[in-house]
C-alpha cells in the first residue's frame, strides 16, 4: 500500500505537493467510511493479482473536499519489481448529473403513479413504453407485460353503440402532431373483458429540437359519471313532460267531469222513466260511454302520476303482500309463473300503496307480454344499508326489489330510452308505463334501474327508502255515521260546464245549490248567507281558478269567517300536494276530477253523516 510515485495530474486533483503525496495514506485520500476505507483500498489493490480492477471511489482532497472518482488498478512489472498502477479520473460532475437524473426519473415515476387518471406512453412505432398504476388497473396489463406491445393490444377501445374498434390514438397524434381527444361513447375493453366508458386525450412527446419521439395518452373512467348524467337528464325530461301533462290532464279532467256527469244523470233519468225497449238500449249505450270515460280518467291519472306536484300519499306498509297481490293480479289467466324470494325480516317502507302497486303491475305486465304468456318471473327483495353511487344517494336504509324475467331481453338501443315518456316498441303501447314507474319511484325518494341483454332476460331493480320507525300503524275503526239529510251547498268553479253538471247532480240528489265563479265571490256569498241566518252546510271548492282567488286561499278566508265551515276541495290536478294533505289546509274531504255522481254522493253523505 505504499505510494511509490504520482504524476502532476494527481497533485492537482488532490491538492498535495509531490513529497506530501508520497507520504499520504489511502485513509487520507478517501472518505474513510465504509465502503471507502483504507482497508477496502488495500483489498482492491491485492485483488489485482487476479486481474484489472475498475470501480467508483469516494475520494478526499487535502482540504477535505470530497469528490467521486473512477479508479482503474492494473498490475505491472518495473525492472523486475511487481507494482500496481492506479489511474484516477474525476467523475464528480457526471456522478452528480446521473444522481439528479435518477432522482428526476424517480420523481416522474412517483408523479405518474400518483395521478388519478390512467397514463400510457408509446414510442413512434406505436409500442407501449410505460403505463402507470391506474392505467394498469383499467386495462388489466402490468408494466412488465405491456412494455413493447402494440398499443391497440393493451389499450383496446371500441365504440359504445356500434361495437366497432376505434382508430389508434397514437396514429392520430403522429399524423396531426397535435393534442387529440377520443370520440364520444368510447369504451375501454379490459384484458378480462370488463367494459368501461372513458374520456381520453393524446398528445405528442417532443425532444428539445421539437421532434416527436412518442405519444402520451391520459384517460379516466367516466362510466359512473355518464350514468349519473343520464339519470339527471332523464329526471329533467320527465319533469318537463310532467308540466305539459299536468296542464293537459287538468283541462281534460274538467271535460270528463262534465261528460261523465251528464252521462250519469242521463242514465239515472232514463232508468227513472223505465219505458223498456229503446230506453234499455240507450241505457246500455250510456253505460258503454261511462266505461270509456272511466278509461279516459285512468289515462289522465297515469299522466298526473308523473306530472308536477304529484306527491304520493304515503303510509307505512309491508311490501310482501302488496308485491304478491299486484303480480298475481296481472298474471291471472296467463301461463307465466312467478317465484318470490322475500325474507321474513324485510324492512317496512313508507309508500303510496296504489302508486307502488302500479309500478309492480306495469313491470310484471311488460314481462308477461315480452314472454308471450309463457315463462318465469322472479321477484326478490333484500335489505340494504349505506350503498353509495356518484351522487352519494344511498345513505341510510333501503329496500331493494328485483324483478327478473326469462324473456328475450331488451335491445341496447331501446334500453337507453326505456324510461322516456311516449317511447314504446309495442304497436299498441302508449309509452307511459315505465315513464310512470320511474316518476313514482323517484317521488318516493327511490331509484329504479334496468339491466338486460338480448336473449338473457331483463331485471328491473327498485330501491325504496326503508321506514325508520319499523312499525305498522294500528287499525282505524270507522266512526258511526249519523243520519243523512239534504244540504245547502255552495259550488265554486270557474268552468261553467262543471258548475252546470254539478248543480244538476246535486239537485237530483235533493240538495239546494248556489254557484260562485271564484273564491272572492264565494266568500261574499258565504258571508251573506251566514248573516241572513241561512248558512251553507257544505262548500265544494275548485283548487285552481285562473285569474281569480283559488281554493286554498278562499278556504283560509272562509275558515276565518266560520271556523266550522265544511269545505270539500276538488281539482283536476288529482295528485296535487294540497290534495295529498288536504286536511292540513282546512278541507274536510277531496274530490278528484272527473268524479261520478256516486263519488259526489258518497262524499256528501260521509260529511253530513258526521
Amino acid at each position: 500500500g505504499e505510494i511509490l510515485d504520482v504524476n502532476q495530474g494527481m497533485l492537482e486533483m488532490y491538492g498535495y505537493s509531490y513529497d506530501e503525496a508520497l507520504r499520504a495514506k489511502f485513509a487520507d485520500l478517501s472518505l474513510n467510511q465504509p465502503p471507502y476505507t483504507e482497508v477496502e483500498a488495500l483489498v482492491r489493490i491485492a485483488a489485482t493479482v487476479e486481474g484489472e480492477q475498475r470501480f467508483e471511489w469516494h475520494s478526499r482532497c487535502k482540504n477535505g473536499e470530497l469528490f467521486w472518482s473512477e479508479v482503474v488498478l492494473r498490475r505491472v512489472s518495473f525492472g523486475g519489481r511487481l507494482c500496481v498502477i492506479g489511474v484516477v479520473r474525476d467523475i464528480d460532475q457526471r456522478k452528480r448529473a446521473a444522481e439528479a437524473l435518477a432522482n428526476e426519473k424517480e420523481q416522474l415515476a412517483i408523479t405518474l403513479q400518483s395521478i388519478g387518471d390512467g397514463v400510457i406512453t408509446a414510442d413512434t412505432s406505436g409500442r407501449v413504453v410505460l403505463l402507470n398504476g391506474v392505467a394498469a388497473q383499467l386495462t388489466g396489463w402490468s408494466q412488465a407485460e405491456a412494455a413493447g406491445r402494440l398499443l391497440p393490444e393493451v389499450f383496446n377501445i371500441v365504440n359504445e353503440q356500434s361495437g366497432a374498434r376505434c382508430p389508434n390514438p397514437v396514429e392520430k397524434v403522429l399524423n396531426s402532431g397535435q393534442v387529440v381527444a377520443l370520440e364520444n361513447h368510447t369504451v375501454l375493453v379490459a384484458r378480462d373483458g370488463r367494459r368501461r366508458v372513458i374520456a381520453d386525450s393524446g398528445a405528442p412527446i417532443r425532444d428539445r429540437e421539437g421532434k416527436i419521439i412518442g405519444v402520451v395518452l391520459v384517460f379516466r373512467d367516466v362510466t359512473e359519471k355518464q350514468r349519473t348524467a343520464e339519470e339527471l337528464l332523464k329526471v329533467k325530461k320527465l319533469e318537463s313532460v310532467g308540466v305539459l301533462a299536468a296542464g293537459i290532464a287538468h283541462d281534460f279532467n274538467n271535460l270528463l267531469t262534465s261528460l261523465l256527469g251528464n252521462v250519469d244523470l242521463a242514465s239515472l233519468l232514463l232508468k227513472r222513466r223505465g219505458d223498456g225497449g229503446e230506453a234499455d238500449e240507450v241505457d246500455e249505450l250510456l253505460e258503454e260511454a261511462k266505461k270509456a270515460g272511466r278509461r279516459a280518467r285512468g289515462l289522465t291519472q297515469q299522466l298526473l302520476t308523473f306530472a308536477r306536484g304529484g306527491a304520493p300519499i304515503r303510509k307505512v306498509a309491508s311490501l310482501e303482500e302488496l308485491i304478491r297481490d299486484s303480480a298475481a293480479f296481472v298474471l291471472r289467466g296467463s301461463g307465466v309463473t312467478c317465484e318470490y324470494e322475500i325474507p321474513a325480516d324485510l324492512w317496512l317502507v313508507e309508500i303510496d300503496r296504489d302508486q307502488i302497486s302500479q309500478v309492480i303491475q306495469n313491470i310484471v305486465l311488460n314481462a308477461r307480454q315480452a314472454m308471450a304468456d309463457h315463462g318465469k318471473i322472479t321477484i326478490s327483495c333484500r335489505n340494504l344499508r349505506d350503498r353509495r353511487d356518484a351522487l352519494k344517494r344511498w345513505q341510510g336504509k333501503y329496500v331493494a326489489i328485483a324483478l327478473g324475467d326469462s324473456g328475450p331481453g331488451v335491445a341496447t338501443a331501446d334500453l337507453e330510452r326505456i324510461f322516456d315518456p311516449y317511447y314504446t316498441t309495442k304497436s299498441d303501447g302508449s309509452g307511459l308505463g315505465l315513464a310512470i314507474c320511474h316518476s313514482i319511484v323517484n317521488k318516493h325518494g327511490g331509484h329504479i334501474e334496468v339491466v338486460s341483454r338480448p336473449g338473457a332476460g331483463t331485471i328491473f331493480t327498485i330501491m325504496l327508502p326503508a321506514n325508520q320507525e319499523g312499525a305498522l300503524p294500528g287499525d282505524i275503526k270507522p266512526r258511526p255515521q249519523a243520519s243523512w239529510r239534504q244540504a245547502k251547498i255552495l259550488v265554486v268553479d270557474d268552468e261553467e260546464m262543471i258548475v252546470d253538471v254539478v248543480k244538476r247532480a246535486l239537485n237530483h240528489l235533493g240538495h239546494q245549490v248556489v254557484a260562485a265563479a271564484d273564491g272572492g265571490r264565494a266568500v261574499e256569498v258565504y258571508r251573506g248567507a251566514k248573516e241572513s241566518g241561512e248558512p251553507f252546510d257544505l262548500v265544494i271548492m275548485d283548487l285552481t281558478i285562473p285569474g281569480g282567488m283559488g281554493g286554498r286561499e278562499a278556504a283560509g278566508k272562509l275558515l276565518e269567517l266560520d271556523p266550522a265551515a265544511q269545505i270539500i276541495v276538488a281539482s283536476g290536478y288529482a295528485d296535487d300536494p294540497v290534495l295529498a294533505e288536504y286536511r292540513s289546509h282546512g278541507f274536510v274531504a277531496r274530490l278528484k276530477k272527473p268524479f261520478l255522481l256516486e263519488d259526489l254522493s258518497a262524499v256528501i253523505r260521509r260529511i253530513m253523516g258526521g
